[in-house]
């Protein structure tokens, strides 16, 4: 077992050990129940920051834009799933995020008194399906922990909430298992239209636009591999490696080549029809496989049996000896499905696969909007299943009640972990797999987010209970997370510029960590008072400053940090995403910076409301007391996060997405220029060598003004 298998089954599963630990407990010590799983939580945060940041093989390295920590292990072989797992920037900072939310909401959790046994278990194991989700690269697994995920927070609502928490929990439930129903289609249109086989070739053969793909950094893996006809030579010389790729009659069976010692003054290359081999003959001087590549191209009776190139990595100058050797396995007939979501973004990117239309050009719907490629109509799926999980303007409606019926530790893992689910299937799957749908869609998607943020906040405006004020505030706030990804600036218009999509990308990136940080704060600071009095009418709070002056000035700022005030993690998030917006649609940006105005207005007035209004006029006002020590450390932990955010927001969180947003936006603005042409900007695309991933484009020049 690799650093890297241990690390990440460890991030994934030693919760749900926890779990089970805790299931063997004594019902009636709830107190041993509690500081177990708060001390499990604390040992998986600890894990997550040191195998990422300190440990060594399997330390993150932020430089590199490519999938780190791969594990890729067969699941279920006959249906190429796998257990498929990796990191990188995109992902990191949302694991992180994920363990420090959940620590802390479990630190928060000694307001629960009733079944505390059963709470704890479904808590650790709703901490299973979070890291999952951001860990797993195998669609199948993926949409298996975002299942996951789902059971045990519908039970965590549903039992341990407010007066209507049944039916919170069902709507909730109801909402999100729309959504994975929608995923699912989404998900069997993409696998039974996918064939890796045609990735194999577009990569092995290197030519045209699909010169610059990398077939080594999808981690298909050996068994992949071996169906599609494609493997490597074993060679002692790690710069000789060869690549063989079957293709034509007999291609079923299996090939093995065999270099020979020859006393020629050239390679030979000969094909036994009979035994199915290829023997190489060597020269008797040095034979590099660049040498040997060519040989074997040359051979006209080959090319219907074999192709050959250099393997990944392999430059052509390493020696090739007579002890090197290959055996190519018969391939699988037919297509080659796969769940692997690198894969799959590489046949959308790269290859027609996905490009089929549903409607038969001789129907009557030919030519309508139901006209579209099966890519166009997966976008559709997966943005409504993930814009659900956002949430996202009309889609909303399960959010505020989740939030208002749940208990306090689980509206911070609802707020600071679940609602970036959404965004985060959306960059991850939705724009890589399907670029034809979201470049269709990007007025959709960016008008979505703006809507979002205008009438989560009018609402905000309007509620007079202190938790909905928040649970809305979040779907504005989210607005700024969609508008952000859907900002495609990269258009034939202005020149396949990608600099403002990549700036809204990283916002919306930033966007979610910020706010996973501040929202969870500001649903504690509420839960503090509500603990107190038992009730969060807004217009019955006030003079709490004098009565509990630290919790006040803990919820001053980190309600400060909700607002959007700069030097606190609200700031950058919704200033860059305001600014790539600019290019995009002047409107759009104007109306997502007016925002600030209405998000200070309900900021503003609920502080003035509970904390610097008039003496408290509640029930339960002998029970205001100052904060406790527990939930002072706490407070201040979110507060003190929310400064460092806020006044060092590359080296906490763009230094570590920065590389692989640059290289997924530079992938998607290559496919742009490609394949969406028309437009007043000529371009020239040429494959850096440096990073076969990445080109560059060529544009007629800015003026000085744009600059």
């Amino acid at each position: 077992m690799t650093d890297a298998t241990l690390l990440l089954t460890a991030l994934i599963f030693l919760p749900s050990l926890a779990a089970l630990i805790v299931a063997f407990l004594p019902s009636d010590k709830p107190e041993l129940i509690r500081y177990f799983t708060l001390a499990s939580t604390i040992v998986v945060f600890a894990i997550m920051i040191t195998g990422l940041a300190f440990g060594g093989s399997t330390t993150f390295d932020s430089d590199l834009g490519t999938m780190q920590n791969v594990v890729n292990v067969p699941w279920i072989p006959s249906f190429n799933i796998q257990y498929f797992l990796g990191v990188d920037g995109i992902s990191i900072p949302l694991v992180m995020l994920t363990g420090f939310v959940t620590v802390l909401a479990m630190g928060a959790s000694w307001s629960i008194t009733k079944y505390v046994k059963g709470y704890c278990i479904l808590y650790l194991l709703l901490f299973t399906g979070m890291v999952g989700v951001f860990l797993s690269l195998d669609f199948f697994l993926f949409y298996v922990f975002w299942e996951v995920m789902l059971l045990p927070m519908y039970f965590l609502i549903g039992v341990w909430g407010g007066p209507r928490k049944e039916y919170a929990a069902i709507k909730f439930f109801l909402y999100t298992l729309v959504g994975s129903v929608l995923m699912l289609i989404a998900i069997l249109m993409l696998y039974f239209a996918s064939d890796v086989r045609h990735l194999a070739e577009t990569d092995f053969f290197k030519t045209g636009p699909n010169a610059d793909f990398n077939w080594s950094e999808l981690h298909l893996g050996p068994e992949v591999d071996a169906q599609v006809g494609r493997m490597e030579t074993k060679t002692a010389d790690p710069q000789a490696k060869i690549v063989v790729l079957r293709t034509g009659a007999a291609a079923d069976q299996p090939l093995t080549v065999a270099f020979v010692e020859g006393d020629g003054g050239a390679v030979g290359v000969k094909y036994d029809e009979q035994a199915n081999s290829v023997n190489v003959s060597l020269t008797k001087e040095k034979n590099t496989a660049a040498d040997v590549v060519a040989a074997i191209a040359g051979t006209a009776d080959l090319q219907a049996i074999a192709a050959f190139g250099l393997a990944d990595g392999s430059d052509g100058s390493g020696l090739v000896t007579a002890a090197d050797s290959i055996e190519v396995p018969a391939y699988t007939p037919g297509s080659v499905h796969s769940f692997n979501l690198l894969a799959l973004a590489a046949m959308g990117q790269r290859t027609e696969l996905f490009n089929g239309h549903f409607v038969n050009e001789n129907s009557w719907l030919h030519d309508t909007w139901l006209d579209h490629s099966l890519q166009w109509w997966a976008f559709l799926l997966l943005f409504i299943g993930f814009a659900i999980k956002v949430p996202a303007v009309p889609l909303h409606t399960w959010l505020p009640d989740a939030h208002v019926e749940a208990p306090t530790p689980i509206s911070m893992i609802l707020a600071g972990v679940l609602l970036k689910m959404g965004g985060y299937g959306i960059i991850r799957i939705c724009y890589p797999i399907c670029p034809d749908g979201g470049y269709d869609l990007a007025f959709v998607v960016c008008t979505i987010g703006v809507v979002s943020m205008v009438y989560g906040a009018f609402a905000a405006l309007a509620q007079k209970d202190f938790k909905r004020m928040v649970a809305y505030s979040s779907v504005s706030h989210m607005g700024y997370v969609t508008l952000g990804l859907g900002v495609w600036s990269a258009t034939a218009y202005n020149g396949f510029d990608s600099r403002y999509w990549n700036m809204g990308v990283m916002a919306a990136m930033f966007q979610m960590i910020g706010h996973g940080v501040s929202s969870p704060g500001m649903f504690f600071m509420v839960g503090i008072i509500y603990d107190r009095v038992h009730h969060r009418n807004l217009d019955e709070f006030g003079g709490l400053f004098g009565k509990m002056p630290v919790y006040t000035a803990m919820a001053m700022g980190i309600f400060f940090a909700g607002l959007g005030l700069p030097g606190l993690c609200g700031f950058p998030g919704e200033a860059f995403v305001v600014l790539s917006t600019w290019k995009y649609s002047m409107v759009l940006a104007v109306i997502s910076a007016g925002v600030v105005v209405l998000t200070a207005s309900y900021i503003l007035w609920s502080i003035q409301r509970v904390y610097l209004g008039a003496e408290y006029k509640g029930p339960h006002g002998d029970h205001i007391t100052p904060s406790t020590t527990r939930e002072n450390l706490i407070g201040m932990t979110i507060l003190g996060f929310c400064i460092l955010l806020g006044v060092l927001p590359y080296q906490t969180v763009f230094k570590f997405m920065e590389k692989t947003v640059d290289r997924q936006v530079g992938q998607l603005t290559e496919w742009t220029a490609r394949v969406k042409q028309s437009g007043p900007a000529e371009i020239t695309i040429t494959p850096q060598p440096s990073n076969p991933q990445a080109s560059s484009v060529t544009a007629p020049a800015a003026s000085d003004s744009e600059i």
